[in-house]
């Protein structure tokens, strides 16, 4: 994948699943539930359990299309499993030497930053977008501050995002936004209770969005 597709696809979807779970089975119908149910962009954790396996058989299951992502990336080694097991793109949480590496082999990634130096350091190593990470320190209020001095860098923020949160963010000039916990709640896990309406209510943010 290249950067300009991955940059396209958060403009157009405006929206970034992650799914991390401790049921690998679990973890991987609930991608599948997602991408079919029309959020194409999926990130799976390798924080969970069996990531890379959940990874490798989800893009059996959905073909070449799919656009799924890992994260949590922190080394090159991850960098080259995830690419391995048909990641198309990596997400860290912060400036690792798995950015530089991702790119080497060629992956775009969301490379995680909060403050302007770390945002800098992130576009010096070659980062597509910048994951706003922790969002919820600061929200909104600090997008807007670090869109002053980055008016043109796409950010993507991610933690502590419900549809609230996801709304205000977007308002403020995210290009996207990542949500975990808020829209897939412990589905990752093997307890799916309320998923459908919480994708089709996260759906209806993006598209309004967009």
């Amino acid at each position: 994948m290249e950067p300009h597709e991955l940059l396209h696809a958060l403009q157009t979807q405006r929206l970034v699943a992650i799914v991390r779970g401790a049921d690998p089975d679990a973890a991987l119908d609930t991608v599948l539930n997602l991408v079919r149910s029309g959020i194409r962009l999926v990130e799976v954790s390798l924080s969970g359990a069996e990531a890379l396996g959940v990874i490798e058989r989800a893009r059996h299951a959905l073909g070449d299309d799919a656009l799924l992502g890992a994260g949590t990336v922190l080394t090159a080694e991850d960098a080259r499993r995830a690419a391995d097991a048909g990641a198309l793109y990596t997400v860290t949480p912060g400036v690792t030497e798995a950015v530089r590496a991702s790119r080497a082999i060629g992956l775009p990634v969301l490379a995680g930053a909060l403050t302007p130096t770390e945002v800098v350091a992130a576009l010096a190593e070659g980062a597509t977008a910048v994951k706003l990470f922790p969002a919820g320190s600061g929200g909104a209020e600090l997008l807007r501050a670090l869109r002053g001095p980055f008016p043109r860098v796409p950010f993507v923020p991610v933690g502590g995002v419900d549809d609230a949160r996801a709304r205000d963010l977007l308002a403020a000039g995210a290009v996207a936004v990542g949500v975990g916990s808020p829209l897939v709640g412990r589905a990752a896990d093997g307890d799916a209770t309320g998923l459908t309406e919480r994708i089709a209510a996260f759906r209806a943010l993006a598209e309004e969005a967009a």
